[in-house]
């Protein structure tokens, strides 16, 4: 592998993981809103789950099969994140339980036939629908539960998300990444889908709704906001274009940068001793790139570099640089006018997640909430084989 593709390769994994990242600092409203939503009361589930199937059964039943191996041995807030936090709020899979829990036996109805057969010994659908409920019926009920408290509380406040607000979310999730490839690669880490993350959006925006007239973000707040983040509002970031020639030894880039201070053209030296071939061909030159795109010490160099200088010897994570600029692109950046709505925003969402908690346990404590449904057999404790 050049150098090229090796930094194209390790550039490529950080932005995967400053995006991922991102995505969970989305998502923290939604974890404390889960975590209240344990050990609570639960409602009706013959009535919760056939609302979830009369709502889109269809859709659901297809994504049940592939969604379920994801949580089907235990809750889906044992489902790991970056970060090491509890996971998507209402994601497919739990949704999908509570479908498969429909479709293969009405709750608490009659019981049908045979969903399996071993050795000629059937498997019945009771069966699987117990085996089910003790895997994910607690946590899916609880998720059914939170989402129709703050649906009926989004109703009484006449609080509403348009399809509009939920794509423009969604985009600008998407413009946070390089490429569609990496966005699709992400969610389906978490073993989402684009239809998943617009409905969890979409609950995510109805619940700051809500809380926002309980927020307060001053002006102050905002202009101390936008200067703290301004490198994050470009508009066009800052590019430079330069030429490198890279070789395994200081020794030989010492040797190469006293022959390039002494006259000799750097195009030629490139092309016959550069280990990265790929640049090597067009004479070191590396087009226009960002400075998060390099290795750091690689960027810092040249981003520090007037056009036309030449660098010191430059030790990266690929080897030694000699580092030539040719040309600078500056970055263009917002006004705070600019950007003062969507700073606004971003800080009543933050100041709506932090009052969640206390606001989701106010509507459950008076809420009537009953629960039917039957407590999940526990497992046999595992037998370690010591002699008593």
């Amino acid at each position: 592998m050049n150098n090229n593709e090796s930094q194209s390769k390790k550039d490529e994994e950080k932005a995967t993981a400053a995006k991922e990242e991102q995505l969970t600092q989305q998502n923290e409203q939604q974890d404390e809103l889960f975590e209240q939503a344990e050990g609570q009361d639960d409602i009706d589930l013959e009535k919760a789950a056939e609302e979830a199937y009369e709502a889109d059964a269809e859709q659901q039943a297809a994504a049940a099969a592939e969604a379920l191996p994801l949580n089907a041995a235990g809750p889906v807030s044992d489902a790991p994140k970056a970060g090491g936090g509890k996971g998507w709020m209402i994601v497919s899979a739990v949704l999908a339980v509570a479908l498969v829990i429909v479709l293969i036996k009405p709750p608490f109805g009659s019981t049908g036939g045979a969903v399996a057969s071993v050795n000629g010994q059937d498997i019945p659908q009771s069966k699987l629908y117990d085996a089910l409920v003790d895997a994910g019926g607690p946590s899916t009920l609880n998720n059914l539960i939170t989402e129709e408290l703050i649906q009926q509380e989004a109703d009484a406040a006449g609080v509403k998300v348009t399809d509009d607000e939920v794509t423009a979310e969604i985009d600008k999730i998407k413009a946070s990444f390089e490429t569609p490839e990496q966005f699709t690669s992400t969610l389906s880490q978490y073993g989402m889908t684009e239809e998943s993350l617009t409905r969890d959006t979409k609950f995510q925006l109805t619940v700051s709704k809500i809380l926002e007239p309980k927020t307060d973000v001053t002006d102050e707040e905002i202009s101390q906001y936008f200067e703290a983040n301004k490198d994050t509002f470009t508009e066009t970031p800052t590019t430079v274009r330069a030429s490198h020639i890279l070789v395994a030894t200081q020794e030989e880039a010492d040797a190469i940068l006293a022959q390039l201070k002494g006259g000799a053209d750097f195009a030629a030296i490139a092309k016959e001793k550069s280990t990265d071939t790929a640049s090597a061909a067009n004479g070191g030159d590396l087009d226009f790139f960002k400075k998060a795109d390099m290795d750091p010490a690689f960027g810092e160099a040249a981003f520090t570099l007037k056009v036309g200088e030449l660098s010191g010897v430059v030790q990266s994570s690929f080897g030694f640089h000699i580092i030539k600029k040719t040309d600078e692109k500056l970055g263009t950046y917002p006004t705070l006018d600019e950007k003062k709505e969507e700073i606004r925003k971003t800080l009543v969402a933050q100041e709506a997640g932090g009052l969640s908690e206390a606001w989701l346990t106010e509507i459950r404590e008076k809420a009537k909430i009953t629960n039917t449904m039957p407590t999940p057999t526990p497992a046999p404790a595992a037998d370690t084989g010591a002699v008593q």
